[in-house]
């Protein structure tokens, strides 16, 4: 519960007000109970004498100040204009209750939606700070489930809390410090209620809090099914494999509708449980109170009132049950986004960063190791090279020979297991991640692109860009001649993804944002492998007008883009086997030799 209190401190002032106003509520409920009683003698007297208190209670001076009023309002006004009277008061007060009720809401809309909108951006910003590896083990659906429906259920827990909490209370206790004065022994078998609907209610809620958080997770996995399925739709259809991929989301959905009826069913229990309780003790309430009435212990009016200031317990405190289970339930949510909220982010800045405002030497790789988590071997090992101002270095080799974790560990999106990675002789670890990566562009060979316009993909990351530098961007990039043949040129949305370009005019975009850009250094994973030979033509011719004067390191997937590099490193199980210039590999005759014979076939 307090990691659900500390999102309230921001608005603290908007709370304070929807909380004034549910009191003021509270207090126009509970005006209304001693009104009653008196009121109630007037109509039980036929002789139309003046009512008279209750002997032996502790409302002795209330009771009769207010009979003396009522008793004055007669005598003044006779007895129908005095009912007129007590009508109106009664309508102004449940006016006052419902206005208020209205302005509560009215400041607590601020706090629901606040609290939402602080969640999901914390979120976001927690994603955007998380490493990699967090990634690898979580599925994209699950996250996506935690910042929509694990908040929308804590929003709701918000509104439950707030409400109940402030109101409810009041009127439970105005209404049971009546009933503590009119009849100490009726009055225990509110207690006796409340405490077996606790134990009952409290046991319950902690079934509901473990199914709920089960419930939610299941929700996350149709969430990451549902994203597969959009994004393999063209895999699924070519296998013939709708039926497969079907009846999985089907077996999905069961498991999470299975939980999701015990999940509502027991929620749905509080209500009624609490109705029948609270029946259960009317019914024992009439029969003692009746009781006391036919023995002269106590009035009918007296007894009414009571009965009224029951009611006002019982439907308190059905409220506050509901609210219970939708706490319960919501805290299966709010677990969800702590442990999003709560997760490590392993990759920092130091507390006094060196400054790297430029490049100028030499990149160094230096007996660098790494491992995966939960990996039962090094990923890379004993990896050692240096990548010159102005040169080309290429890895090369089979799938998993360790060629991408190079890549990634070059702007810090992994840290090295051992060893040390330097730019111009400072630790990559010593100086800000965003000074690192300020330094750096990069083209991978799927093209990233986001679902907005052409200029803002070109422009991605960047500030004060102008549309001149922009169009530079893309000519250089081969991209402006089609650009200006889309139906908005430059304003044209490209889709999801760029889905509604081509493979290599999505590439080509990536290559002008990386140009536009300008960095100093580039990470390139072949941008060609995937393409036609003309879309090709015009990636390489791009590429090429990229690397000029800059240093690259580049992942090798068509040996015939990176004879011209400086130096190629031959990656085998982690580890460099072989390096030099490719004419000097070639009459090695090793690895690289057959690399370059089995891709000539």
């Amino acid at each position: 519960m307090r990691k659900l209190l500390r999102y309230y401190l921001p608005y603290k002032r908007p709370l304070l007000l929807a909380l004034l106003c549910n009191v003021i509520m509270s207090v126009f409920m509970v005006v209304s109970i001693p009104v009653l009683q008196p009121f109630l003698q007037i109509l039980f007297n036929s002789n139309n004498n003046a009512p008279t208190a209750t002997t032996g209670t502790a409302l002795m001076g209330l009771e009769g100040q207010l009979n003396r009023f009522f008793s004055d309002l007669i005598h003044t006004h006779g007895q129908e204009h005095a009912l007129l009277i007590v009508c109106i008061f009664l309508v102004l007060t449940f006016l006052g209750k419902n206005l208020f009720r209205y302005l509560s809401m009215y400041f607590l809309a601020g706090v629901r939606n606040g609290i939402v909108r602080d969640l999901r951006v914390q979120m976001m910003q927690k994603i955007l700070d998380l490493p990699l590896s967090f990634f690898s083990d979580t599925r994209k659906g699950d996250l996506m489930s935690r910042m929509s429906s694990d908040v929308q259920e804590i929003e709701w827990s918000i509104v439950g809390v707030v409400e109940s909490v402030a109101r409810e209370p009041i009127v439970m206790l105005g209404s049971l410090a009546f009933m503590i004065a009119v009849s100490p022994q009726l009055l225990l078998f509110v207690l006796v209620l409340m405490l077996f609907s606790g134990l009952i209610i409290g046991g319950i809620g902690q079934s509901l809090r473990r199914r709920s958080a089960d419930a939610q997770k299941r929700l996350g996995g149709i969430g990451a099914m549902i994203d597969e399925t959009l994004g393999g739709l063209r895999i699924i259809k070519g296998f013939n494999a709708e039926h497969w991929q079907n009846d999985r989301f089907g077996r999905e959905s069961d498991h999470y509708m299975r939980t999701m009826n015990g999940v509502w069913r027991q929620k749905d229990l509080a209500s009624p449980l609490s109705e029948f309780l609270g029946i259960a003790v009317v019914s024992v309430l009439l029969w003692f109170g009746s009781r006391q009435v036919f023995a002269g212990n106590l009035s009918a009016a007296t007894f009414i009132t009571f009965l009224y200031a029951f009611y006002n317990v019982i439907e308190p405190a059905k409220s506050l049950s509901a609210a219970f289970y939708s706490i319960k339930k919501g805290m299966g949510a709010l677990e969800r986004v702590q442990h999003l909220l709560e997760a490590p982010i392993t990759i920092t800045d130091p507390e006094q960063p060196q400054e790297l405002r430029a490049f100028t030497n030499v990149i160094r790789f230096d007996n660098v190791g790494f491992t995966y988590e939960n990996a039962e071997k090094h990923a890379l090992h004993h990896v050692s090279f240096d990548l010159k101002s102005g040169k080309l270095v290429a890895l090369v080799g089979a799938s998993g020979s360790g060629k991408s974790t190079i890549a990634d560990l070059l702007p810090r999106f992994r840290d090295v297991s051992s060893g040390s990675i330097t730019v111009d002789g400072k630790d990559i670890r010593h100086v800000r991640t965003r000074d690192l990566r300020a330094l750096m562009g990069i083209v991978s060979q799927e093209a990233v692109l986001f679902n907005d316009t052409v200029r803002s993909n070109i422009a991605f990351g960047a500030e004060h860009i102008t549309d001149e530098a922009i169009v530079a961007a893309a000519k250089a990039a081969n991209a402006h001649d089609f650009i200006i043949a889309l139906p908005q040129g430059y304003d044209t949305n490209i889709g999801d993804r760029g889905t509604k370009l081509s493979g290599g005019q999505r590439q080509r975009l990536t290559i002008a944002r990386a140009l536009l850009k300008n960095p100093p250094i580039l990470i390139l994973d072949e941008a060609t492998s995937a393409l036609d030979s003309e879309s090709e033509q015009l990636v390489q011719s791009a590429l090429d007008r990229l690397l000029t004067n800059r240093t690259a390191l580049v992942i090798a997937h068509r040996l015939s883009t990176i004879q011209h590099a400086d130096e190629i490193l031959v990656m085998d199980s982690g580890t460099i086997v072989e390096r030099g210039n490719h004419d000097a590999l070639m009459a090695q005759g090793g690895v690289y030799r057959r690399l370059v014979e089995l891709q000539s076939l």
